[in-house]
């Protein structure tokens, strides 16, 4: 726990004995809402543990919880159930005596959840065998029934104890669980025939009409619905979203098997289940005389059958009461409202005296057969202290019951604290508290109390009422300063007492009760006749409940608070014989909301569960205190004389240490085994040292450790170093060895290879022929030509590999064509076949070709709108191909004339303008005459048959090459096509000719020359 000091500030104090302002209800609750907004539910007062129930799931009840609390001293580890569950059976195991831990709390505050999280533990961390996981298992299925039976939805609690429960769990000296046995007290059994709006009746009836099966429900006469019965609407909520009644009830199928109830067990007891709902069914009318008569003949007959009475005997016993006149009995008829009356105290009667026998049946399956010593646990999980709109008679013994424990409470931890005290040898010192035993003997005390003026209105002849019983107790008790009524109180306070309600000042606070139901409630009288009815039963548990050696109606039995006081007595005397453990269980809020925390809802519980007054006890002499040991080994590094380590006693030491740390005479006291710290803020300045303290030495022994182990480090690599330098150094001369050997080797071969290199293969030179081979083969994959006119890049093979190289370059050559050619669209293979045949016409032939090879035809070079409209209307029934422009020499004075050339399918036009000079169809044309030279100049020889036709043509065109190869293709004349030197042959006209002479010069020029000849003189070009 001191561990946890330093987060004091975050997360509240784990103890609140350590805390400063102690006698401050604010502090209190500001130390436990800071817990319960970190989700630290769990707070020590001493030894007694303050639950706030987290309505949610926080993962803290693992089985590696557990484990982590068991054997682990109190104080050790952070506030847990665990640990108190663990401490108290460590300490059993110890000190061989009795223990018993008080559970309780408001409902709704999380009291049944704790009893079944320490029943949990214990099953977990007891030692294991076949028969003690029978007797384990027993001890937690027992919960469900006693839930089913016991427990119901409330205003404030869906699933509400109505009883109070105190289990012992039986160890013997080995620490094994080897029985149990349960104490109930004061069943809640009005709420069989009465529920309040919003609560339901106990859970069992809910989950046999939800859960039953078929067959049984028919055996039982029930409906699978709640709304027919009458016992089960009056709160209207017979469904609740947080419960399953479906599961519930094979939980509970599966318990009362485990629990060794027989089949006819179960089968009665479900009878008498369905026979309580039958019963609050049942109807009555008035006769013409107005006394009651049953109206209900199937559901006396269900009562009937399930019961095993006959139908008469019980419509009987349900209308009449029978009345002893001397000698003689006589039956008396019922009223309607005593009927009514009769019907309710039945069914209260057998389903309390059935849950009676219940828990009598578990009591048998956990006993313990052994008769040897053992010693018990007990837990005792009880209702808390109750405050409603309206209190009634539950609310009185409930909060009377309250009150007796928080009187042995506060005894049993003085006493505790005084023994402690003693055993140290220090001083005690009387401790001012609230005794509250004034209010116990005002409800108590004989005669005068108020049990006994309720006791003696119930018994008293003549007209009793609620209201004479106020009266009576106004007479007795009237000047009591803990007691007041409407008649007693003053003008201010009457104002908040009605005329049926009295007030009592509880230890918690004021309470007000209304008395009306008081007397009722506490007589829960049942007519003999119906007992007698009962005991005719053939239902062996009702038999049970009814037994024939049951005192009759000449002695009374006792009345409900007196019975309840009784049980009060057995139990205080219990727990005064057993070692006490305390759980405070408190409910942060009315709504189950997780993380919200209501400081009037806690205040007010933490008022009435006692914790303040618990909390000023604990504090009344010293806020903390420790085994010599367990201080000086933790606080011993505040001092030089105790550490590291303290040669001599404990005792001693911690003087050492107090007197160093420079306590003052009245802070502290030193026992015989323990020190006593009398404020929190010693400890905590004690502890805000060791933080401070507890870092340097941190430092220090982090600082003396690197360097240890950084030494120790350094040597190991070292020598490490060493050894890998030794290793290595061998490795890389062997390697070298190895290599310079392999070097030799290759060298030599490569000599020897390179000295035969040109003789056919053998093993001289085979390793330096294939080095050869793929050392060429290499250097040629990296300097490979990148185009197929590339032709001089190839790599020059050496001699061995000529044949593999020329091979390899058409390989090569063929793969870049084929690539080449995937490549290209249509439009350029069209254009490369033309220039295919432009290089079978002129390549080597016409000495400008070469500069004309990069340069693309084009489809025209004299578009449609460039042509005259009247000549396109004259060709318009042929399709041109192709049109460039042309100078037409005259064949009579060679005068150059611009002129278009026009090609369609069909012919050739030569036009000026708007006028066809001259059509040669391509089957007249005989052939096409060019020059060898570089002139544009291009003859086209016709055929003329007669003298009227135009002769050849002498053309000059700008695109000669194009136009040439479209012709050729065009008119299919590629054998037409000439090249000529010197001078060209042509007709002017039929039996007319004429010359063109061809020639090169300083400069290009035509001309006329001297012999009539058409003289053109070209540049040469440069050759490619």
């Amino acid at each position: 726990m001191e561990a946890a000091l330093t987060a004091r500030d975050r997360v509240g104090i784990q103890d609140f004995v350590l805390l400063d302002a102690y006698t401050s209800e604010s502090a209190f609750l500001d130390n436990l809402r800071k817990r319960f907004n970190e989700n630290l539910i769990y707070t020590y007062i001493g030894t007694l543990l303050v639950s706030v129930n987290p309505y949610k799931e926080l993962g803290i009840y693992t089985k590696k919880q557990m484990d982590t609390y068991m054997g682990v001293n109190f104080f050790e580890l952070p506030p847990h159930l665990f640990a108190l569950a663990d401490n108290a059976y460590r300490t059993m195991l110890a000190e061989t005596n009795n223990h018993f831990i008080l559970i309780s709390g408001e409902s709704g505050a999380g009291k049944t959840e704790a009893s079944k999280k320490i029943l949990q533990f214990y099953a977990a961390s007891c030692p294991r065998t076949k028969l003690l996981d029978s007797v384990r298992d027993r001890l937690l299925l027992s919960n469900p029934v006693l839930e089913a039976f016991g427990n119901a939805k409330t205003l404030k609690n869906d699933n509400s104890s109505r009883f109070g429960k105190y289990m012992d769990i039986q160890f013997d000296h080995q620490g094994e669980a080897v029985g149990g046995h349960i104490l109930s007290y004061l069943l809640e059994k009005s709420r069989v025939v009465h529920q309040n709006h919003g609560e339901r009746n106990f859970h069992i009836f809910y989950q046999l009409v939800e859960g039953g099966e078929e067959e049984l429900l028919r055996w039982l006469g029930l409906e699978r619905n709640p709304q027919q019965y009458s016992y089960l609407v009056q709160g209207e909520c017979a469904k609740v979203s947080s419960i399953n009644d479906k599961n519930d009830w094979k939980t509970v199928q599966k318990a009362l098997s485990v629990i060794d109830f027989s089949e006819s067990d179960i089968e009665h007891l479900f009878g008498i289940i369905a026979s309580v709902l039958h019963l609050g069914n049942v109807r009555f009318q008035a006769n013409t005389q107005g006394y009651a008569t049953v109206n209900s003949s199937a559901e006396v007959h269900w009562l009937s059958k399930l019961l095993g009475i006959r139908a008469q005997v019980l419509q009987e016993g349900l209308t009449h009461r029978k009345i002893e006149a001397r000698t003689e009995e006589v039956l008396s008829p019922f009223t309607m409202d005593h009927a009514l009356y009769a019907r309710d105290a039945l069914a209260k009667a057998v389903y309390g005296r059935t849950f009676t026998w219940l828990v009598s049946k578990i009591n048998e399956s956990l006993a313990n057969k052994d008769s040897s010593r053992k010693t018990v646990i007990g837990l005792l999980d009880i209702y808390g202290f109750e405050v409603f709109h309206v209190n009634s008679f539950e609310q009185f013994c409930i909060n009377y019951c309250n009150e007796k424990l928080q009187q042995l409470f506060i005894q049993l931890t003085l006493k505790s604290e005084q023994e402690e005290y003693e055993m140290e040898g220090i001083e005690w010192e009387t401790v001012p508290f609230f005794n509250n035993k004034i209010i116990c003997d005002l409800v108590e005390e004989k005669h005068r109390g108020i049990i006994s003026v309720l006791d003696e209105e119930c018994l008293r002849p003549g007209e009793a009422t609620d209201l004479t019983f106020l009266e009576r107790l106004e007479e007795k008790i009237g000047g009591h300063p803990h007691f007041l009524t409407h008649k007693l109180a003053d003008q201010k306070t009457r104002k908040t007492l009605e005329r049926g309600d009295f007030r009592l000042l509880h230890y918690a606070g004021e309470v007000t009760y209304c008395v009306v139901g008081f007397l009722d409630k506490n007589n829960d009288l049942l007519y003999r006749n119906i007992k007698e009815v009962m005991r005719l039963s053939k239902n062996a548990i009702v038999k049970h409940c009814f037994p024939s050696t049951e005192p009759d109606n000449k002695k009374r039995p006792d009345t409900v608070a007196t019975q309840f006081k009784s049980s009060l007595v057995g139990l205080t005397e219990i727990l005064m014989a057993k070692e006490p453990w305390y759980v405070r269980c408190v409910k942060p809020n009315d709504s189950k909301q997780p993380g919200r925390f209501d400081d009037v809802l806690v205040r007010h519980q933490v008022k009435y569960l006692g914790l303040m007054e618990h909390l000023r006890v604990r504090r009344a002499g010293f806020a903390y205190r420790r085994r010599f040991e367990v201080f000086l080994q933790r606080y011993k590094a505040l001092c030089p004389d105790t550490w590291p380590h303290w040669k001599g006693s404990a005792a001693e030491g911690v003087e050492r240490l107090v007197r160093h740390l420079g306590y003052k005479p009245d802070e502290y006291k030193l026992g015989k085994t323990k020190i006593f710290i009398r404020h929190p803020r010693t400890l905590f300045a004690t502890e805000d040292a060791f933080e401070v303290c507890k870092h340097k030495l941190a430092t220090r022994i982090q600082a003396k450790y690197k360097g240890y182990r950084g030494k120790e480090e350094f040597l190991k690599q070292k020598e490490a170093a060493t050894k890998i330098e030794t290793c290595w150094r061998g490795l890389q001369a062997r390697r070298e060895r190895e290599r310079r050997a392999w070097a030799v080797k290759v060298i030599k071969k490569f000599i020897k290879g390179f000295m035969t290199r040109n003789q056919p293969a053998c093993m001289d030179n085979s390793e330096y022929l294939a080095y050869v081979r793929q050392n060429y083969l290499t250097r040629l994959r990296d300097s490979l030509p990148k185009t197929v006119l590339d032709r001089n890049s190839w790599l020059t093979p050496p001699p061995i590999m000529e044949e593999a190289s020329q091979i390899l370059k058409k390989l090569y050559t063929r793969h870049m064509v084929r690539q080449y050619v995937r490549g290209i669209t249509a439009q350029r293979k069209a254009q490369l076949q033309l220039k295919g045949v432009a290089s079978a016409l002129f390549k080597g032939r016409k000495e400008n070709y070469p500069q004309s090879v990069s340069k693309p035809f084009v489809d025209t070079r004299i578009g449609e709108q460039d042509i005259n409209m009247k000549v396109l209307q004259l060709i318009r029934h042929e399709r041109i191909k192709y049109s460039t422009p042309v100078v037409k020499y005259d064949r009579n004075g060679f005068r150059p004339r611009l002129r278009q050339l026009i090609l369609t399918h069909a012919a050739l036009y030569v036009v000026e303008d708007a006028k066809i000079k001259q059509r040669v169809e391509f089957s007249s044309l005989k052939g096409v005459s060019v020059s060898n030279l570089s002139d544009n100049f291009l003859i086209l020889h016709v055929t003329c048959d007669d003298t009227k036709q135009k002769g050849d043509l002498v053309l000059q065109c700008d695109y000669l090459f194009e136009a040439v190869t479209k012709l050729c293709v065009l008119a299919n004349k590629h054998s037409c096509i000439k090249v000529a030197q010197g001078s060209v042959r042509f007709d002017i006209q039929p039996g007319r000719e004429g010359f063109v002479d061809f020639s090169s010069g300083q400069e290009s020029m035509v001309y006329r020359a001297k012999n009539g000849h058409l003289m053109v003189e070209s540049t040469r070009t440069k050759s490619r």
